[in-house]
């Protein structure tokens, strides 16, 4: 029972979250920092969202930016595929979707994709297919009705871990070697326990990512919250620190990104206070160590996080009430976006994505000043 609660309380702060309306788009400087030696490519620049149409109403938090022109998006009963940048958008997903909500897709290619649906019990399942969505294959149906599935992170092609609400104390994670063809669970005993009221929020699919070599990052929240842990060795053992973000039965850390080993970015807040800037938003430049709350917030809410692949000290975040944008990796952060988004992620090539409810998703302008 307290998991099915768990599950209706995120459905209505999310309901309550969506009902922010969308809002207008602009652009704001990135100020020229000066040379970075982790990142190429000049800082003095302005970004924006490009809206590319899907002709869909659905609320898109899955996302997955394979590049500039490819890209995925999942929703409740919804997959969809892009080849050309957004212009045109298909409908690839498998067909017995009615009523799964798939809240992470994380694609290689065109061709390869793997989507995760949220719930309670069976309703956690994970699906691969290899040929574009032309067909699909049930890899992971959860059968604990103890375990919510909320997301997904992928080191290499072949090798990834899904992400469960803590299953007796501690949070539970299955694992794949093959692409996401196949899931075994991963030995919890090198997992930290967890609060009684600890969990991860299934908002973006980036409640779990993937760092360099085989270094895993994990957000938390709840009243027990927030928590950053890292793993060194692909999810098997796990140190755990608090970032300081609001803690609350809907508030703490929903998105975790670093940018190298060492220098990384958390982003939450209140899902059921969205406009409020209070404790949504820290940064680590000691590979999650230790945390610093930023000094200048962004201006609401936050539930997904990208950093620019190209640009030093460069992210995003985004939520229902807006996008906002750091150059100083994570310290400050400017609003350039009024309107909702609840995904954002940037693809190697520098193309950057976001998703959100009414079937919004856009690519990320970024212009020289």
């Amino acid at each position: 029972m307290t998991e099915i609660r768990r599950f209706r309380r995120r459905l209505a702060a999310a309901a309550a979250a969506g009902a922010v309306a969308v809002g207008a788009t602009s652009s704001v400087a990135v100020a020229d920092r000066g040379p970075d030696t982790t990142a190429s490519g000049s800082t003095d620049v302005a970004v924006s969202w490009v809206p590319t149409p899907t002709g869909s109403d659905v609320r898109f938090r899955g996302l997955s930016a394979v590049s500039g022109t490819v890209a995925w998006v999942g929703g409740i009963g919804a997959v969809l595929r892009t080849t050309d940048g957004g212009a045109t958008w298909v409908s690839v997903g498998p067909p017995d979707l009615s009523g799964l909500d798939l809240r992470d897709v994380e694609a290689t290619s065109d061709r390869h994709a793997v989507i995760l649906s949220v719930g309670n019990g069976t309703d956690s399942r994970i699906y691969v297919t290899d040929d574009g969505g032309g067909s699909w294959t049930m890899a992971f149906r959860n059968e604990d009705r103890a375990a919510f599935y909320d997301c997904m992170a992928f080191s290499t092609p072949q090798r990834g871990l899904a992400l469960s609400d803590p299953v007796d104390g501690a949070f539970r994670l299955q694992e794949t070697t093959d692409g996401g063809h196949t899931w075994s669970l991963v030995d919890p005993s090198g997992m930290p326990p967890a609060g009684a009221n600890e969990f991860a929020f299934a908002a973006s699919g980036t409640c779990l990512s993937a760092g360099q070599n085989r270094t895993t990052y994990l957000a938390s929240g709840g009243e027990d919250g927030p928590h950053v842990l890292v793993s060194q060795d692909a999810g098997h053992s796990w140190s755990v620190t608090t970032v300081p973000l609001a803690k609350g039965p809907a508030a703490g850390t929903f998105s975790v990104r670093f940018r190298d080993r060492s220098h990384g970015i958390a982003l939450g807040g209140d899902l059921g206070n969205p406009t409020s800037n209070l404790g949504n938003a820290a940064w680590s430049d000691d590979g999650g160590s230790t945390w610093d709350r930023a000094a200048v917030s962004p201006s609401g809410y936050r539930s997904g996080s990208a950093w620019l692949p190209r640009e030093a000290d460069v992210a995003l975040a985004v939520g229902p009430t807006g996008s906002d944008v750091t150059t100083d990796a994570g310290r400050t952060w400017s609003s350039f976006d009024t309107g909702s988004f609840d995904s954002v992620e940037c693809a190697s090539d520098g193309g950057c994505w976001a998703a959100g409810e009414r079937g919004r998703v856009a690519r990320l302008a970024v212009s020289p000043r």
